[in-house]
């Protein structure tokens, strides 16, 4: 049987500027593991997350219409709303972080595809990331990570245009920053710092990434270095949250 409403009444700020459906939403999604949901992934009713919320049903429908757009719940005719059983994918960020060997053993199939390339003048934070002068000529790399067909990923890449010339067209051809770093003669290449911090997607997240709103991403802004030690690649990747988890091993070798 579905678990009976929790006692007391989530914290839903009416006037906030936030949809009353979304920040259901939000809250069935946090809550799915502490008792949203019984033994069998079944939700609790719409009735008894109207009186939760303290809404009506037409926003608790809107919010787990939502959930549902974005793969987080399933409805089952005759039976009821159930949590979507999946596993997300592991993705290691380590000193050697590889999008395709990261998801290997996870994903049958792998993709990772270039969105869109523009050739400008390094901002202040690509600059100091790359060891540029600011104004300096670099390539940006709009890429997204598939496994098995699903979006996982979604980057924006900065890299010295005039170390690394031609690298978009590369990378195109070669579905992969090693291999098209590997073209213009670096043989490998190191993680010197990651920072991993979780935000609400924004609307090109959503486009993106395939979610809803009110969904969370997993931002690692990250900085690769040759063997040398010169920074090659400034990198800021969104992970859809509730496909993908980050494990940060200073010892991976993922790819």
């Amino acid at each position: 049987m579905t678990k009976p409403p929790k006692t007391g009444r989530p914290a839903i700020q009416r006037g906030s500027g936030v949809a009353l459906w979304r920040q259901i939403a939000d809250d069935i999604r946090a809550g799915i593991a502490s008792g949203l949901a019984d033994a069998d992934g079944r939700l609790m009713t719409e009735a008894a997350l109207a009186a939760r919320f303290g809404v009506n049903r037409h926003t608790v429908r809107a919010a787990i219409a939502s959930l549902q757009r974005e793969g987080v719940l399933e409805a089952q005719q005759g039976r009821g709303t159930f949590v979507r059983r999946r596993a997300r994918y592991a993705f290691p960020i380590g000193a050697r972080t590889r999008f395709s060997a990261g998801l290997e053993g996870q994903a049958g199939r792998r993709t990772h595809v270039l969105v869109a390339s523009a050739a400008e003048a390094a901002g202040p934070d690509v600059a100091a990331a790359l060891h540029l002068a600011e104004g300096a000529p670099v390539m940006r790399l709009e890429t997204r990570g598939d496994g098995d067909g699903m979006p996982l990923s979604r980057a924006t890449s900065w890299f010295d245009a005039e170390r690394f010339p031609g690298f978009d067209a590369a990378f195109e051809r070669l579905s992969s920053i090693t291999a098209a770093f590997a073209e213009h003669g670096v043989a490998d290449y190191f993680r010197a710092s990651t920072v991993v911090a979780a935000r609400h997607a924004d609307a090109a997240d959503l486009a993106d990434l395939r979610l809803s709103p009110g969904a969370v991403v997993l931002v690692a802004t990250a900085v690769n270095v040759d063997r040398d030690g010169k920074p090659i690649q400034f990198s800021v990747t969104r992970f859809a949250a509730d496909r993908v988890e980050l494990m940060v091993s200073g010892q991976s070798d993922a790819g």
